[in-house]
């Protein structure tokens, strides 16, 4: 006896350009970094360093280190956009540069961090080096 059940088709899954994905991945990368900063002030000490006028391992708060950090930063936030608007060539080499230059830079401050830090660290450099192989593996155009 057959079943009079009818089976739903499959799910739509639309193709989503490389651009998107990218743009994608650098803003879930920057909510990981506001986090972990937000959570970083319930450290017992940070805000009292902070009213100090120290910065953690940056040492004395000056305008050079703000400025310093706010580029560092900002690259990210900019990446958001830059990777949606960037000509596919400049767009796969800014990426892959990028990606592993915020990947190091992860694996340089995540030694001796507390573990909430070190699970985002560990997230933030899979995000980033996803950055990397996506745009690497960026498709071609067939001629």
């Amino acid at each position: 006896m057959a079943s009079s059940k009818q089976v739903a088709p499959p799910l739509e899954d639309a193709k989503i350009p490389v651009k998107i994905k990218l743009s994608a991945l650098w803003t879930s990368l920057m909510l990981c970094y506001v986090y972990g900063d937000y959570f970083g002030l319930y450290r017992p000490g940070k805000l009292d360093n902070m009213i100090n006028g120290k910065m953690g391992p940056l040492g004395e708060v000056t305008q050079d280190v703000l400025v310093g950090t706010s580029i560092m930063m900002a690259i990210p936030a900019l990446m958001v956009f830059l990777s949606l608007v960037m000509k596919p060539a400049l767009s796969r080499w800014v990426n892959a540069v990028l990606g592993v230059a915020y990947a190091a830079i992860m694996v340089l401050t995540m030694p001796g961090a507390w573990r909430f830090y070190q699970l985002l660290g560990v997230i933030e450099i899979l995000l980033s080096l996803t950055i990397v192989a996506l745009a690497l593996k960026w498709p071609r155009r067939a001629p």
